[in-house]
């Protein structure tokens, strides 16, 4: 453009030089330059907005949008309670002791003879026959305690991607930085599931300064007019509904928030079935995904494959979505479940004095030292299904009621870890190292493998209020309640994961359209242990804490998070 701009200036300044050659009237020469000037003057602003066109016509194609959250917590728990142990096959131990198989009890250098001087207790008990069939083995002294953290930072960024591809495909991205303040480290000593960081939890566990990608995705709409459309990428399956309500945002997910928040990679393949019905927002979506990548990348392709990938797939129906009415069904099922996920952690010296004691002699001596490990499942435990049924009434002076009921089944297959099998504790074997100079314990099986039903209610209100909104919800988890809510990103836990009770209060103030701030408290009342974990039996809180149960990992009794934040949209 500038180009073409140059040559017409030039023509004008030949022609003009070829006629004033003829004239020499100065006044002209002089009006003249003068019009020369203010033409040079016009061609710079046309130049100018020729450019700024070019420049918002390529910008147009990404949008980029975003929002910024810091929060402060203060994070309360009661009867912090551990008291660990193991299920061991005692009739199993002893025939094996009997036969020889573990070395002359007698001999202070035999397997047998080492274990018996390091639990003088378990030897005397084993002596005396008071260890028949499965029984618990104590791992350590039980423990009880209060826990503050008076005051606890974080902050949140999220930039929103969007592309318009063609008339009907476009692109969507979401990155998210979560961080604690004070720590870039990305990973968390391994004290309860919600600190394992993991791809499906990435998002809404505090991993350090750098920007993830929580979601990445095409949407081909309308596919050739058949009202048909797919979608593919890292999937929009956090934040949605009711759970968005607390986050004062719109919908962000696709599935119930109160049985899925968790990232995940698939396809969404979906119909519009308003078109047919008349029914206002009425849309059906088969969803297929990946949770679990077996062999690639996870060493077993050397043969020595003992896991499956974990594939999940199912359907999610919004039957009413009107604007004022919301109904949702959802119904999905997840094959080939692992005991876990690939993920990262910092080994905890507690467990290391169990379970490592070799290593644990190196490890005193630098008692400010964890060392962090990649972690991987061990073997299919099973596979779950999860249903829900949702419904949201919204009017249209913005008060806003919702009920949600979810169930989750449990299939064991038997198989079982080192925390257990699906929703059932591992019953462990003595065998002898590979260079037979030590006994260690082995997983075995899990104590059963029946099927385990659960099932959560999830219920709330938010009414407008002076400067903003007032909202109150109530969740309440069975004994095998078990939904994929893990990135959920509350600091003691995911509260829809929560097999007990929880209450929730918060006041919203709007400071202006694009900001506002949060005031909340939450009350966890758990009754069961693993709340977010299908690994491992569910105990009853009260018996940990009375010493008549056991649990791998400290259980905690009753907690609450009282938080402010402060939200920025732009």
């Amino acid at each position: 453009m500038r180009t073409l701009i140059s040559i017409l200036v030039a023509n004008a300044l030949f022609m003009s030089g070829a006629s004033l050659a003829a004239d020499t009237d100065a006044q002209k020469i002089a009006d003249l330059k003068q019009q020369l000037a203010t033409i040079n003057e016009d061609l710079d602003y046309l130049n100018s907005r020729v450019d700024k066109t070019e420049r918002h016509t390529a910008l147009d194609r990404i949008a980029i949008t975003g929002d910024f959250r810091t929060k402060a917590h203060s994070l309360h728990y009661q009867n912090v309670t551990w008291n660990p142990a193991m299920n061991v096959n005692f009739s199993d131990f002893g025939a094996k002791a009997m036969s020889g198989a573990f070395g002359d009890p007698n001999s202070a250098t035999s397997p047998l003879g080492q274990m018996m001087m390091a639990n003088p207790d378990l030897a005397s008990a084993f002596q005396s026959g008071m260890l028949q069939g499965v029984m618990p083995m104590l791992l350590g002294q039980k423990t009880q305690q209060d826990i503050d953290n008076d005051i606890f930072y974080t902050t949140r960024l999220r930039l929103n991607i969007d592309a318009k591809v063609w008339d009907n495909v476009s692109f969507a991205g979401r990155l998210t930085m979560f961080k604690s303040w004070g720590d870039s480290a990305g990973v968390k000593v391994f004290d309860s599931w919600n600190s394992f960081t993991m791809d499906g939890t990435s998002s809404g566990s505090t991993s350090g300064d750098e920007l993830k990608v929580e979601r990445a995705y095409f949407n081909w709409k309308d596919i050739n007019g058949s009202g048909t459309y797919l979608s593919i990428g890292r999937r929009p399956s956090t934040y949605g509904p009711p759970n968005h309500y607390r986050e004062n945002e719109l919908r962000g997910g696709t599935p119930s928030g109160h049985l899925v928040n968790f990232n995940f990679d698939g396809l969404t393949l979906g119909y519009n079935l308003g078109d047919i019905t008349g029914i206002e927002g009425q849309t059906v979506r088969f969803c297929y995904g990946q949770g679990f990548e077996s062999q690639y990348g996870n060493g077993e392709l050397f043969g020595d494959i003992i896991t499956k990938d974990t594939h999940l797939g199912g359907f999610n129906i919004d039957v009413i979505n009107d604007g004022n009415h919301f109904l949702q069904f959802t119904l999905f099922g997840a094959k080939d479940v692992n005991d876990g996920f690939t993920g990262t952690m910092a080994f905890p010296t507690q467990l290391a004095g169990i379970f490592a004691p070799t290593m644990y002699q190196d490890m005193q001596k630098f008692d400010n030292f964890n060392f962090v490990t990649r972690v991987q499942p061990s073997g299919v435990i099973g596979d779950m299904y999860l249903g829900g049924l949702g419904y949201a009434y919204e009017t249209d002076d913005d008060l806003k009621m919702f009920a949600s009921l979810g169930w989750t089944r449990a299939e064991p297959n038997g198989n079982a870890g080192l925390f257990g099998g699906m929703l059932s504790d591992a019953v462990f074997e003595a065998e002898l190292n590979s260079t037979g100079t030590e006994i260690i314990m082995v997983p075995k099986e899990t104590v059963d493998s029946d099927t385990k039903d659960g099932y959560g209610i999830y219920v709330g209100m938010q009414i407008p209020a002076p400067y903003g909104k007032f909202g109150l919800e109530y969740n309440y988890g069975s004994k095998y309640w078990s939904p994929f809510t893990q990135a959920q990103d509350d600091p003691i836990g995911s509260k829809l994961a929560t097999r007990g009770h929880v209450a929730e209060a918060y006041y919203i103030f709007d400071i202006n359209p694009k900001m506002f701030i949060k005031l909340a408290g939450l009350y966890y009342d758990y009754e069961y242990t693993g709340s977010g974990s299908p690994v491992g039996a569910p105990m009853k809180v009260d018996d940990v804490i009375a010493g008549s149960a056991y649990s791998m990992l400290p259980v905690v009794d009753t907690a609450y998070d009282i938080n402010a934040s402060l939200t920025v949209n732009f």
